[in-house]
């Protein structure tokens, strides 16, 4: 899973990306102060594949893992060219989805590049930014299709659909609020890698007192809240200064210096959580003596494409799949024991993966 990340600058954009990533991204009391994108890996937290790892002495533990691609900060006509302009955009076209960092905090010592927090206006400049690049996009994609169509008449609904973005664009909704007739109409919106095509997560960032009602108290929250509910998006609430403090503590000190702060779980714990819920992504796991690992895949899909995940010859071949729920392996306390308990199934190719489930695939090429 990719994810890109998106704000005003000064929002604490860079702050959450070093926390997070443990990465060098330069945080600065002034705007455009990273140039270049930052790009950082992070394990998603499972204990399941630490708890299936001890119980096959495994070698090697293998987590999931989240890219994240921190992009310097936006400002209003940054698609004309302001700030550092449009081009770093296209740093964030092939992620996943995009986390839009929101500031919901108020810090005599930082500055706001329009002088004032309002998150409703902040979150309105990104996106009609986002916009604007998608309608280049569009715009150039419509001229040569017109020519292309001139001789190949098979492109007049694909011309369609490019005009029916380019006016919804145009009114200010974002691709992912544009209505199509059709899955094949929504799988060609998707090739086009459109910014605002992307699912959305809010992480409205707040003061460490904000954090253990999770923001319920907080006015600029309620906003953010209200206007992702209006487009469908998700919204969690974070303090990347308190992220970037315990991102330096090991396990055991991070969960007493939450627990001090009134919340069970940290930010990125929420941000992955979200993600996840967000992109419909559930985890399958393998384990044996080699390593236990965690295999992200999109909920409803079926065995032979999560067997794909590991290697394409494992979906090509497939045969079958031994399963076993994780909750019954760990319960019992071997492979053999849940086989004895007649608990291992024998599941074919319309098997759909459950979250959770501990998996060996049979399969020949």
């Amino acid at each position: 899973m990719k994810l890109g990340i998106v704000g005003l600058p000064n929002v604490g954009k860079s702050t959450l990306f070093n926390s997070m990533t443990l990465g060098k991204a330069e945080a600065a009391n002034y705007p455009f102060c990273t140039i270049d994108p930052n790009v950082g890996i992070v394990s998603v937290p499972d204990e399941r594949i630490t708890n299936l790892a001890k119980l096959y002495n495994s070698e090697k533990i293998t987590p999931a893992v989240i890219e994240f691609v921190d992009i310097a900060g936006l400002v209003k006509g940054a698609s004309k060219g302001e700030g550092l302009g449009n081009k770093f955009l296209s740093h964030i076209r092939e992620v996943d989805a995009i986390v839009h960092v929101v500031r919901c905090f108020e810090d005599s010592n930082v500055v706001h590049v329009d002088g004032s927090v309002n998150p409703v206006r902040d979150i309105e400049t990104i996106n009609l930014e986002l916009i604007f690049s998608d309608l280049e996009i569009i715009e150039r994609r419509i001229a040569k299709t017109v020519k292309a169509a001139q001789s190949d008449k098979s492109l007049k609904k694909e011309l369609a659909v490019l005009e029916t973005l380019k006016k919804g664009l145009e009114e200010g909704t974002p691709a992912r609020l544009i209505e199509l007739n059709d899955d094949d109409e929504k799988a060609f919106v998707d090739s086009l890698t459109l910014l605002t095509g992307k699912p959305v997560l809010y992480a409205a960032n707040v003061c460490e007192d904000d954090l253990a009602d999770d923001g319920q108290s907080n006015e600029y929250v309620k906003q953010v809240r209200e206007y992702a509910a209006n487009e469908g998006s998700e919204v969690f609430v974070l303090c990347a200064k308190i992220e970037e403090e315990i991102s330096e503590l090991d396990d055991d000190e991070k969960k007493e210096f939450l627990a001090a702060l009134g919340v069970s779980t940290s930010g990125l714990d929420r941000l992955i959580a979200a993600s996840y819920k967000l992109l419909g992504l559930i985890s399958y796991l393998t384990a044996g003596p080699t390593e236990s690992r965690a295999w992200t895949i999109t909920k409803g899909t079926k065995a032979p494409g999560a067997a794909g995940k590991i290697h394409s010859d494992f979906e090509k071949g497939f045969i079958r799949a031994e399963v076993v729920s994780y909750d019954d392996l760990m319960r019992l306390g071997s492979y053999n024991a849940a086989r004895e308990q007649g608990l291992v199934r024998s599941e074919g190719k319309e098997y759909v993966v459950k979250d959770g489930d501990v998996i060996l695939f049979r399969f020949n090429v």
